[in-house]
């Protein structure tokens, strides 16, 4: 007897239709076809003692089981629950019933017969809206995640007994209900009001959020780098439904302790450490998953320490940072992973970290502080907005301030208005959603500049030698500060503050060109701070 159900599998953050195929023949031995990986092949062991355990029998002539489309490489556990099914049904203990040809099934099944949860379950359900299924059943711990796919029935179950009922009888199952995530309140006690000083990197941080521009912090040890760019998603713009959607079908496909329980509303922010694999931030292995920078989606990917990670590591960004997508190729598959977020990074200006310091001198020779620098190339810095110095807080200032700082949310509003602007601006045009975004052949229709500030900036942009990326750059930002302006033109104000931003393009270090074997010179602090002037 032939039996045929409904599941499903997952390619990248997306899902696909899978059907199921049992046979029960005459003859001996059980094959299973339809390429399935370790996971699916270990499945008859369990499937076999939760048969048992539940009182049903397992056939003991030719078992045929094939998954299709049979070329497509399928893995994970979720067949466990389909198969199983498949097998009663083809060896005549369930009867076979028209009410699955509506449903598609998921599901881990332990040896008692008790469903797990599975990866992807919001993917699977979104796939099975779109292909026009009633409803879906799945682990009772998957109910509410794949509930947030509004348009289908999703029923949860607890273990195979439910599952007989429900397709044998009308079993009064409830469909499951969505949520959504209340933000953490350890999320909002990051907040910029803590943060004493530094108004100038807080302003360049506004800037930043309103217009989706990645940074760089450039600063010595100890001087709030990190706090500051760790409290940068308390200024972003709420997420909204799309956002939210997007990002919470990536974290349904990696492997979780525990289901997600509604829709992610904060925006992420990931910071991987400075050893991390190419693999771990761009995404990929065996059984591909997303990486750090897709986890980042809609949110923010904070790279501490820029220099001390691998330039094979973090030369990988580039190309995800301009296409906002991930796209990982194999032999017999290609993968696409979303990949839309603000870069934030941290380094220090040099091997001691008191390069420019008013202080303390630098103890770096001209050749170690070249050979610090090259540890980030050029094309990724072309790739990095604002490129802002942070300069050293006095200590009385810290100490005898009494008055906190601007609140989180005050700057918020000016993001958010800011934002709501650009919203207005780019309705025209799909996938564009901030100033960071704009394709570059609107760059002419949308940042008209003033007589003044275009001379100034062509001169500019002669004298510092930069490239025709940092020339699009700059006018983006320029098009943001004016955008919290309040300014339909970029003036030259805007234009002036926006080239400010460009740190690392005023620092022409070269290394000595002498061939003595003595160690080269240290930069005194009189040295180093003419460099930061020029």
């Amino acid at each position: 007897m032939l039996a045929k159900l409904y599941g499903s599998a997952l390619h990248g953050v997306d899902a696909f239709r899978v059907t199921i195929e049992v046979s029960v023949s005459n003859g001996l031995g059980c094959q299973l076809t339809g390429l399935p990986d370790d996971a699916i092949k270990e499945s008859l062991s369990r499937i076999e003692v939760a048969i048992k355990c539940n009182g049903f029998q397992m056939p003991r002539t030719k078992l045929v089981i094939n998954l299709a489309p049979a070329d497509v490489r399928k893995s994970g556990t979720a067949f466990d629950l389909p198969i199983t099914l498949g097998i009663l049904m083809a060896s005549s203990q369930l009867e076979d019933l028209d009410k699955l040809k509506d449903f598609i099934i998921i599901g881990e099944i332990g040896l008692d017969g008790t469903l797990h949860p599975v990866r992807g379950a919001l993917c699977m359900a979104h796939q099975a809206l779109q292909d026009g299924f009633k409803g879906i059943v799945l682990p009772r711990s998957n109910a509410e995640e794949a509930s947030l796919v509004e348009g289908i029935e999703v029923y949860g179950v607890r273990n195979l007994q439910e599952v007989v009922s429900f397709i044998t009888s009308d079993c009064a199952l409830e469909p499951a209900l969505g949520r959504l995530r209340q933000p953490d309140t350890e999320d909002r006690a990051m907040d910029f009001k803590d943060v004493r000083g530094q108004q100038s990197v807080k302003r360049a941080l506004e800037i930043a959020a309103a217009g989706g521009h990645n940074t760089l912090l450039i600063g010595p040890p100890g001087i709030g780098k990190s706090m500051l760019a760790k409290r940068l998603p308390s200024i972003l713009p709420p997420m909204t439904l799309r956002e939210s959607v997007e990002t919470t079908r990536i974290y349904s496909v990696l492997n979780h302790s525990e289901p997600l329980t509604g829709l992610i509303r904060e925006r992420p922010f990931r910071s991987p450490h400075h050893t991390a694999s190419d693999v771990a931030l761009v995404g990929g292995g065996t059984v591909p998953m997303p990486g750090e920078i897709s986890l980042a989606h809609n949110g923010v990917l904070f790279l501490d320490e820029l220099p001390e990670f691998k330039r094979s590591t973090i030369e990988v960004i580039r190309q995800p940072l301009e296409d906002r997508k991930v796209l990982i190729s194999r032999a017999k598959m290609s993968l696409e992973f979303p990949a839309t977020f603000m870069l934030a990074a941290a380094m220090n200006p040099c091997f001691c970290g008191y390069f420019g310091h008013a202080g303390r001198p630098c103890t770096c020779s001209r050749d170690s502080l070249y050979r610090y620098r090259r540890r980030i190339s050029g094309p990724l810095l072309d790739r990095i907005d604002l490129q802002v110095q942070v300069e050293t807080v006095p200590f009385y200032e810290l100490m005898e301030s009494a008055e906190p700082g601007e609140p989180s949310a005050r700057i918020r509003k000016r993001v958010i208005q800011a934002r709501m602007v650009q919203g207005t601006r780019f309705e025209q045009l799909p996938g564009t959603y901030c100033n960071a975004q704009m394709p570059d052949n609107a760059l002419d229709r949308f940042c008209p500049l003033e007589e003044h500030a275009r001379k100034f900036l062509f001169k500019t942009m002669d004298q510092r030698q930069l490239s025709a990326r940092s020339y699009t750059r700059i006018l983006k930002v320029g098009r943001t500060i004016a955008d919290l302006a309040g300014s339909a033109e970029i003036q030259l104000e805007h234009l002036a503050e926006a080239l400010s931003y460009r740190t690392l393009d005023r620092l022409p270090v070269k290394p000595s060109t002498k061939k003595a074997k003595t160690r080269s010179k240290a930069l005194s602090p009189n040295d180093s701070n003419r460099y930061l002037t020029q």
